[in-house]
């Protein structure tokens, strides 16, 4: 079976100080503590595009998970809706794109 991952892109926020402090404070502990049955949690923090202009996004956050069934699980959950709606509140520069996505791996 294939593993999978949510994958949340926020964008750029209006108030970037902000948002960065309740990222790291509040919203990553929460996810860290309430999202049930990950396996793994990524934050970027995007810089630029590959052609040095300006991004549209801001932090890509993946959490994966064993399975989709997994993922759909813990959104329906209690803790995975109160991240959810958490993320939106604290994106001020508009509402988060959530994506879920089947995950394969090829080692080298």
């Amino acid at each position: 079976m294939k593993s999978a991952k949510l994958i949340v892109m926020y964008p750029v926020p209006t108030d970037l100080e902000t948002f960065e402090r309740r990222y790291a404070e509040e919203h990553v502990p929460m996810a860290v503590e309430k999202l049930a049955g990950k396996t793994r949690f990524v934050a970027s923090l995007i810089k630029s595009n590959a052609d040095q202009s300006a991004a549209q996004f801001h932090r890509i956050a993946e959490v994966y998970f064993p399975s989709i069934s997994d993922v759909q699980a813990c959104l329906s959950s209690p803790g995975g809706q109160e991240t959810a709606a958490h993320a939106v509140e604290i994106s001020s520069g508009g509402t988060p794109t959530f994506l879920i996505s089947e995950v394969e791996t090829f080692d080298f």
